[in-house]
């Protein structure tokens, strides 16, 4: 089993599954998501609650994962970042 020394690491190392899975969301209909959002809406939302996932099932996740699921996500953090109306040029 693989270990890794810091999450940046682990990212690293299953970015293409990400980047992947971000392409056939493009393809899809949803220009938008980044590969970023897709780790994070992951990390929080399902790999949280597990315990010593293997690459194989965190690639599996990733590709495997609804795409609406993933957008939903994204809207939901979108929707909570503040939103302020400019006046000045």
């Amino acid at each position: 089993m693989n270990e890794f020394k810091s999450l940046e690491e682990l990212y690293l190392r299953i970015k293409p599954a990400l980047h992947t899975k971000k392409e056939e969301m493009r393809r899809a209909g949803y220009e938008y998501v980044k590969t970023e959002d897709i780790w994070n809406y992951l990390k929080e939302s399902i790999w949280q609650k597990a315990s010593n996932l293997s690459l194989y099932q965190m690639v599996s996740d990733i590709l495997n994962t609804e795409d609406a699921l993933i957008d939903a996500y994204l809207k939901e953090k979108l929707n909570l970042r503040d939103r302020t109306v400019y006046f000045e040029e």
